[in-house]
């Protein structure tokens, strides 16, 4: 696994979360458990996690800015750098024994990603991406699918908890998307829905409401994987807005088609 000296970091990084946050898995039960929010739970794992990522990242590069689910959004010296992170996406998984989460870590200089890590710690998937130098995962080169017809497609979403605004629309998106394609996941994990489009696992994957540590390593996969990636309206900036579609080349016309309702 070769790459940058950034790089290099953050997968260290990732993986020493990583191996803290397997360690806490297998001790899900026994976790301190606090409410952040409806169906939203921060645990002592997540801000561990975090710790450990902020510890390693600023030391190694302290001057540069930080937004972390946890811990918040801190300017740096160097304005023109950000490490943006989430210590546990699919807390939720986490928390009810179900091994599918990751930690996500990306490297943002002047507004752009440069450098992406989203760590399936639980299957020991490392994928990563550094702008320019293709998508991996591990030492395998990833590439998004060839798939052409939609009826063939399988796509991954998130479904919006609680009250959030955009459900009504999501729902509405599943009743025209479904009967179009071979079938739907709804995983929870932004970062790795994204990873597997990379990966070829899925063939594409939308989603309206969400932030901007579930989906900015995930955006570089896709990209450097060789898939399409757009705002689901047009327009809108993907990481301010936190709504995209991603999917391969054949794919991303006729299923953004039918996202936009078009």
């Amino acid at each position: 696994m070769q790459g940058s000296a950034n790089l290099n970091v953050m997968i260290k990084a990732a993986r020493r979360a990583g191996k803290a946050l397997v360690k806490d898995f297998r001790e899900v039960e026994q976790l301190q458990v606090s409410t952040k929010g409806p169906g939203d739970f921060v645990t002592r794992a997540d801000r561990e996690a975090e710790r450990i990522i902020k510890e390693d990242l600023m030391g190694a590069r302290p001057t540069y800015g930080w937004l972390g689910e946890e811990t918040g959004e801190t300017e740096g010296q160097d304005p023109t750098r950000r490490w943006i992170v989430d210590p546990l996406d699919g807390t939720t998984n986490f928390l009810h024994g179900m091994p599918h989460w990751a930690v996500s870590i990306a490297l943002e200089h002047k507004g752009e990603i440069i450098a992406a890590v989203v760590f399936d710690a639980a299957k020991d998937e490392m994928f990563w991406a550094e702008k320019g130098s293709g998508a991996w995962m591990n030492d395998r080169r990833l590439r998004v699918s060839g798939r052409r017809a939609m009826h063939e497609a399988v796509f991954a979403t998130g479904v919006p908890f609680s009250a959030k605004k955009t459900l009504p629309a999501t729902l509405a998106d599943l009743a025209r998307l479904m009967p179009a394609c071979a079938g739907m996941r709804r995983w929870g994990v932004a970062s790795l829905d994204l990873a597997y489009v990379a990966a070829g696992r899925f063939d594409g994957y939308w989603e309206r409401e969400l932030q901007q540590w579930d989906i900015a390593a995930g955006i570089l996969l896709v990209k450097e994987a060789g898939g399409l990636i757009g705002p689901v309206r047009e327009g809108y900036d993907i990481l301010e807005k936190g709504a995209l579609i991603c999917a391969n080349e054949n794919l991303f016309a006729p299923l953004t088609k039918i996202i936009r309702d078009e």
